[in-house]
Parts: structure tokens; sequence; C-alpha cells
């Protein structure tokens, strides 16, 4: 802690009785910042106290303590987030949920996983692997996130296309309320509708409602092996027209990203590696997966039949497993690749018919306010990422265009029939956007729920929406 908040410091004794004093951590400088870009990123609060509990029980202690005396909390798990969701903004407590990292069970007969928040994508990835037979598909990015954190933001990814997202997957919450008290929500069941569904309106709250303290995640049968297809266009909507026609052929691919060219440098860049093909102003990355050889060949051919028909330079087919991984990591790395020149990385969701439209928009009006934006993302389910960067101005002489440009590319997403943020989620960073965006019935609505579940707002204050 920076300053001496009597209010903290009177607490922290009471805080080492709970998790113990080397689960105490005064000077929080590695718990204040996720992953959100410094030029949007809000200021954090540095008059906070770090807790890092190792069970529900603690958790339940820390919230009835915090809740009593009117203090924050914010949750933090792997700090993976782009929307500063979990930076502390208030005096008041960080909650690590590091320690409470256990994997419960990896049910077989009732295709479960049950883990505590704190487990991260990669050792449930690891656990589940383990298991001869299943699988559980979700991949939103960064395997250091962890499940709390994922299940709270309701996560995407690439796989989302035919796979779903994090909320298709969650069966089962604990969660504790600011009470302290203890919910035990859904279970080992596919079917219930036993009154309102409080577990999914937690999915996707942000940190704003309760504290998720453990999940019990559906697994599925292994999918198989997969090809990765690397399809080349002269043109933004040659690429970007292909993809409907590429979801009504019949073949539903594990993953369908577009890249611009620019966006494929960035990836080589950071990563060392080359991309397939070096032409084309425009590509798609499609991922494939089946059973045999022969299914993934007939789904690659169907696919190339497509492509060519809508002007495809080139179908390269990645078969090998080192090949794919190169491809596969040059594409999740675009963002490192320009992260100290990124201002911010926006994630709006439209119609899939709607994406090559809402791409060419953008960047004619990126073009006429002087602002670089690069796009590529999700075209399968319809997430479009720009990537706006700093390339050109001085000092904060972006701050201008920026403004001009996010408020172009959301209103025109709501034209056309969609959303602001498809996973990165609203946090501190689009809070404001949401309320320009968003009809104010459904803002009361969001507003009485805070207010139901966290009556003295001290679950991450701030964000998403003020009771």
């Amino acid at each position: 802690m920076t300053d001496s908040s009597p209010k903290l410091l009177e607490i922290v004794p009471l805080l080492e009785a709970i998790v113990g004093e080397r689960n105490i951590l005064l000077h929080p400088e590695s718990y204040l910042y996720d992953e959100t870009p410094k030029p949007v990123r809000p200021e954090a609060e540095r008059n906070v106290v770090v807790v890092r509990p190792a069970s529900t029980e603690e958790v339940s202690r820390i919230l009835r303590l915090a809740n009593e005396r009117g203090i924050p909390v914010f949750v933090r798990g792997g700090g993976t987030g782009l929307s500063g969701g979990a930076i502390p903004t208030r005096p008041g407590i960080v909650m690590s949920m590091e320690r409470m990292s256990r994997i419960v069970e990896i049910d077989e007969q009732n295709l479960v996983a049950v883990c505590e928040a704190g487990v991260t994508l990669r050792q449930l990835l690891e656990a589940v692997e383990k298991v001869p037979g299943l699988s559980f598909p979700p991949h939103p990015g960064d395997e250091s996130a962890q499940i709390g954190g994922l299940v709270a933001n309701n996560a995407g990814g690439a796989r989302a296309v035919k796979y779903g997202v994090m909320r298709n997957y969650v069966l089962g919450l604990e969660v504790v309320l600011p009470s302290g008290d203890v919910l035990s929500l859904g279970g080992k069941v596919i079917k219930n509708v036993t009154g309102y569904d409080l577990m999914h309106l937690i999915i996707g709250s942000e940190g704003t409602l309760c504290v998720i303290t453990k999940a019990i995640l559906r697994l599925i049968p292994e999918p198989g092996a997969t090809y990765t297809l690397v399809i080349p266009f002269d043109t933004t909507a040659e690429a970007i027209r292909t993809v409907p026609e590429i979801l009504r052929s019949g073949v539903v691919p594990l993953a369908l990203e577009y890249m611009d060219i620019e966006a494929v440098r960035a990836g080589e860049r950071v990563t060392g590696k080359k991309w397939p093909y070096s032409g084309g102003k425009a590509h798609l990355m499609i991922i494939v997966d089946g059973g045999t050889e022969d299914e993934l060949m007939h789904k690659s051919e169907v696919i190339e039949r497509v492509a060519r028909r809508h002007g495809a330079l080139d179908v390269l087919v990645g078969v090998g497993r080192r090949e794919q991984r190169d491809i596969l990591e040059i594409r999740s790395l675009i963002y490192e690749g320009l992260k100290e020149e990124t201002i911010e990385v926006l994630d709006v969701s439209v119609p899939i018919g709607s994406i090559a439209e809402f791409v060419e928009r953008c960047q004619d009006e990126a073009e006429r306010l002087g602002i670089k934006v690069l796009h590529f993302g999700h075209a399968g389910d319809g997430n479009v990422h720009q990537q706006v960067l700093r390339w050109g101005f001085e000092g904060d002489e972006w701050v201008e265009s920026y403004s001009k440009f996010k408020e172009f590319a959301f209103g025109l997403a709501r034209e056309l029939g969609g959303y602001i943020t498809a996973e990165h989620g609203i946090g501190m960073v689009k809070k404001e956007d949401m309320a320009r965006t968003m009809p104010e019935t459904a803002l009361t609505l969001m507003r009485a729920i805070k207010r139901v579940f966290d009556p003295n707002n001290i679950l991450n204050p701030g964000k998403v929406i003020d009771p």
C-alpha cells in the first residue's frame, strides 16, 4: 500500500487471520494491471492489499468482512483481460484466485471436469488430455487464463464457430455472494429449468455480482486430427464473402479466421516464423477436424472448391503437426507483435453476412481519418478484431482520430445488428460505449440486478455498470 489508509490497515490483521500472513501482499505491483493496452487502460489504484485465499470458506470470510466494512473487492484471475476488468480502481482488496488451483475430478461417467476457479486453461487441457477419448474444446487464446475468469467473462476464441463459447460448457458453478453466502448452481446435468437461470446470469458478469470459486464443465468426445488451410485473396471482399458459403457447404470448421496481410506480418515478426503464402491482401485460416484422413481430405476439398469460386489465389493445406502449430502461433500472436504500438483492440460482433460490409466501411473510415487499423478475427462467428495503431502520430495526437473511429465502428456494428464486444467484455474501457449503444430499459434492468446481488457495491465497483 502506498499510503496509510486507516480502513485498509485496520483489516490487514483480520485478513491475515483468514489466509495467513504469507498470503497477504502490501506491495501489489504485479497484481495491478491486465493485458489492456496502455493508452486506454484505467489507472490502477496502488492503495490496495492483495489477498490469496485457498478455499471457498476463506473467500466467504473475506467477502463478509469487506461487505460489513464497505471495502471494494477486485477479483483477479490470470490477468489476461483486455478491457481493464481486473484492474483495481479504488482503495480496497485485490482477491487473487491463484491458490485455488485444484482440479477436483475428471468424471468420465458424466463427461465433466470439476475444478476450482484458479485452475488455468493449460492445467485443465493437460488433465483432460490424459483421459482417452475426452476433450475440452474452448480455447480462448492465452492458456494462462484461469477458469474463473473465463467463465466470468464468457470467453470465446477461434473454436466458437463449431464448439461455442464458455457458456456452452458450464454445467454448474459454486459462487460466493458479497454477503459471504455460498451458492451452488447447476450440477452434472444437461437439462435444468428450475426457476430463473441464475447461473447463466453470472456467466459473463465480469466479477460484478459474485465470486466464482468452482466450475463444473462439460467435456465432449475427442474430435480427432486436424488440417489447417491457408487461403489468400486479392481483396477483403473476396475473402470474407467466401465465409458464409463455406458454412453453407455442410463443412463446419473448427476455426475460420480472417486476417489482413499486415496482421499476418505482425505475427511473423514476433514469432520469427514464416506464413505459408507471402502474397494477397486478405487471408483466411481454416482448421478442420475429423476422425479419419479421408474425412479431413474431403472437408478440405469442399472448402477449396468454394474458395476458388470466390477468387482464391491458392489453397495451402498444413498437415504436419509442426506446420499447423507454426501457422496457429503466427495468428495467435498478432496482438503481441504490435503491442507497444496498439491503442486498443476492438472486438465487435456482427451477423456473419455483414462482416464484409463492416470491414470495408471501417477500412474506408480509417483511411479518411488517417489512422491505421488492422483487421483480423473469428470470421466464422462474426467476431471482428480491429487493432488500432498509433502509427503516424506524435504523443497524444491519436486521441481524436481514435475516438472518432471507435464511435464509427460501434455505431456501424449496431446498425448492422451487432454489438460492441463479442468476447473481451465491457470492464471499464467500454463502459461509456455500452451506455450509449444499449437501450435505456436494458441498462435499468442491469442496474437493478447489480443492486440485488451487491447492494453495497463492493464487487468490482466502477466496472460494466454503476448501480
